[in-house]
């Protein structure tokens, strides 16, 4: 099996990947939060610091590129290639509302004539491998069976397959039928990606479609960053491993951050999903959410691991 993290904004940059990487790994690759081409040509500040070569050593990082414009993704993947990468990920399956409204991510899905010539355009001049995100379509599941067809057309790296339509966001569940005919459908190797939070959803996961040996893993992870390890067989956690992992995120994030306010939002970002693995948490969770200095958070976390255990157990509910 080959494991992948998905790109998650605002949670899954270099400060989280670098700690992950130490404590936990059995990551085949990292996504990196998407980066938008913007007029000046330029990365910004937080991009190109999230993607550096030396921000992210020991791990294989794939860059992603959220635009529905052929001449901003191949400029990118110039400057992404003259950094160093390979293969670069085009984002088509981002719901959130401000980016499916420019016609982006997700929004791009709904138009199949332009989002064919674009593919065209990038995969005629492309000068690294690319894979691409998607969603199944924007509003019905059916959309797919023509993204499909304009989706076989192009040499993909991978076509990471997250089984939702733009507006089911992430509710309701992954449209497993609509994957199934994707396995027949494609001539591009496939990802799945959704709703894989515990070793056995892996597990039946794998045992009903035996053909797909590559998963991508976004909210899972981050409630328990052990869990690919935990389907090796070969990954540990306890409380100990897992504080000393919340320790390195947060005094990096200190050293980059400036303001308790800002070190607070990322942490507090994270602890909504790292939470669910401890039992009684409830009381613990909203001491964190109501900490204000980062006196009070470090009290209020380190109660927590104090007083609770890990649980094997768990259970999701977002």
């Amino acid at each position: 099996m080959k494991f992948y993290f998905a790109p998650m904004e605002g949670l899954t940059g270099y400060i989280y990947r670098n700690a992950h990487q130490e404590y936990f790994g059995h990551i085949d690759k990292y996504f990196s939060p998407f980066i938008v081409p913007n007029q000046n040509d330029k990365f910004k500040s937080r991009e190109i610091k999230d993607i550096l070569p030396e921000n992210n050593q020991g791990l294989v990082l794939v860059p992603q590129i959220l635009t529905n414009k052929a001449k901003d993704f191949i400029n990118t993947s110039t400057k992404l290639k003259e950094l160093g990468y390979n293969e670069i990920n085009l984002n088509l399956g981002c719901p959130s509302g401000t980016v499916v409204s420019k016609g982006k991510g997700a929004g791009f899905l709904a138009k199949k004539e332009e989002l064919n010539k674009f593919l065209d355009e990038i995969f005629s001049l492309s000068i690294t491998k690319i894979s691409v995100k998607t969603r199944i379509g924007k509003d019905n599941p059916d959309e797919f069976y023509e993204l499909i067809e304009i989706f076989n057309q192009y040499p993909m790296e991978e076509l990471i397959i997250h089984p939702r339509v733009q507006t089911d966001f992430y509710k309701n569940k992954p449209n497993l039928k609509i994957f199934k005919d994707a396995i027949n459908l494609s001539k591009n190797p496939l990802c799945y990606n959704g709703n894989l939070f515990t070793v056995n959803d892996v597990k039946t996961f794998a045992r009903d479609f035996p053909d797909i040996d590559t998963f991508m893993f976004g909210r899972g992870l981050l409630v328990n960053p052990c869990l690919t390890g935990k389907i090796t067989g070969s990954g540990r956690l306890d409380n100990k491993i897992l504080k000393d992992f919340h320790d390195k995120i947060y005094e990096d994030y200190k050293r980059i951050l400036f303001g308790d306010r800002n070190v607070l939002f990322k942490m507090k970002e994270i602890w909504f999903y790292m939470i669910t693995m401890f039992p009684n948490n409830i009381k613990y969770a909203k001491k964190i959410k109501k900490s204000e200095r980062l006196q009070d958070y470090e009290e209020a976390v380190s109660s927590l691991f104090k007083e609770q255990d890990i649980i094997e157990d768990y259970k999701v509910e977002f």
